[in-house]
């Protein structure tokens, strides 16, 4: 692939998480703590939480795309306890601001973007960490990280819109 395309590609795919990003930040607009924390449908899930959790599952891919797998939890060796701190992710917890949140997750995506800019080759790949959600000896680029990463930044912002309509009737587009 020529340099020139490596980089027009490498541009797309930030500039559309750099979108997806836009969009699950903007569902808190105008919303105090306490209403990032609130739960508004029958999951777990609420606004600050969804942004914690993208703000955790972009900081590991970005670190699986550096130094591969070892930069993700051994997800088989994981204990009861490993997996309650894991769900707290998914809510605000006590002395948790937005503004907190929001700056970890800005953190966060200005590292992605600095390390996606300067890889030199989008194809380094590493193989995926043991899990029971992935096949086998598979591998992944850096380019599948960073688009599973848009995938899951994407999927949160779809959900975060729904509990902010549950919330208050505010929407994202529409």
């Amino acid at each position: 692939m020529s340099q020139t395309m490596n980089d027009t590609e490498r541009a797309d795919l930030l500039e559309t998480l750099a979108n997806q990003r836009h969009f699950l930040r903007f569902t808190t607009r105008d919303l105090t703590d306490e209403e990032v924390g609130r739960r508004t449908t029958a999951s777990e899930l609420c606004l600050g939480g969804l942004i914690k959790h993208v703000t955790s599952v972009e900081r590991s891919w970005a670190g699986f795309i550096q130094d591969g797998p070892s930069a993700m939890p051994d997800f088989m060796a994981m204990t009861e306890a490993d997996y309650a701190k894991r769900a707290d992710e998914f809510r605000m917890l006590p002395g948790e601001t937005l503004a907190g949140v929001l700056a970890a997750y800005d953190e966060v995506a200005a590292r992605t973007d600095e390390l996606i800019a300067a890889l030199p080759d989008l194809n380094v790949a590493h193989p995926l960490p043991k899990a029971p959600w992935f096949e086998g000896d598979a591998h992944w680029s850096a380019r599948r990280v960073l688009m599973h990463i848009v995938g899951e930044t994407a999927q949160h912002a779809g959900h975060a819109d729904i509990i902010r309509e549950s919330l208050d009737g505010a929407k994202s587009m529409g």
